[in-house]
């Protein structure tokens, strides 16, 4: 082995080679996970076979022993899907591997600390995340948008059944106030997307509830109106 010097002076050889420590993780996890379902081997690999990426019986069994050489990626996202669990789950164990490394020669971490970098939860400078920073807003005025329609539907409601003059004029200030929620939820998702198609990305599906905040086709009405 190559010896590698770390920060603190110490060399590679103080630690577990990065490699093995990864699969350690993942075929650790993979075995607890499949006993806490009562899981033989045999039996997560006739569930990854139906998943459509067959994994046999004896290359799961030298995983958990560590006799396996490689762990394809592949494999690792088919055996969190039979394990009803998250791939990254499997990578970073968070309660069960109290330390992980997250590249070679690096310092051992806390797991939890390793997995929100690995996710981008935790940002990194110089680090580019991409467009998930885009979805995240557009989930989040999605969320929005749908609890306000949903808020303005029942404050309608209770309007139409207000057993009082007072209680009515209530609930239909409250329906304003969710449907301008609304409103102005969809006008600023309508341009999240528009900006997204512009840089040439397809923006996720919109659930039928806000089927208006896309313009139609050679439409010449103002979005804004239609919103």
């Amino acid at each position: 082995m190559t010896q590698h010097s770390l920060d603190d002076g110490s060399t590679e050889d103080d630690f577990p080679e990065w490699v093995d420590r990864i699969q350690s993780n993942v075929a650790g996890e993979v075995r607890r996970r499949r006993k806490e379902m009562g899981w033989s081997a045999q039996e997560l690999a006739d569930r990854c076979e139906q998943l459509g990426h067959p994994i046999p019986r004896n290359v799961i069994a030298n995983m958990e022993s560590g006799r396996r050489a490689n762990l394809p990626l592949v494999d690792v996202m088919v055996l969190a899907a039979a394990l009803e669990t998250y791939p990254v789950c499997l990578i970073f164990p968070v309660g069960y591997v109290e330390q992980t490394q997250e590249l070679p020669f690096q310092h051992l971490v806390p797991t939890w600390d390793a997995l929100r970098r690995f996710t981008g939860e935790q940002e990194l400078p110089n680090h580019d995340p991409g467009l998930v920073p885009d979805f995240e807003h557009h989930t989040s005025l999605v969320h929005t948008a749908l609890a306000a329609l949903e808020e303005e539907d029942e404050a309608r409601f209770a309007a139409r059944t207000a057993p009082s003059r007072a209680q009515q004029e209530e609930a239909e200030r409250k329906r304003t106030n969710y449907a301008d929620q609304a409103i102005s939820a969809k006008y600023t998702l309508r341009h999240v997307r528009r900006r997204l198609r512009e840089e040439g990305v397809t923006p996720p599906e919109l659930p039928p509830a806000l089927g208006d905040v896309d313009p139609e086709p050679d439409s010449d009405t103002p979005q804004e109106e239609r919103l």
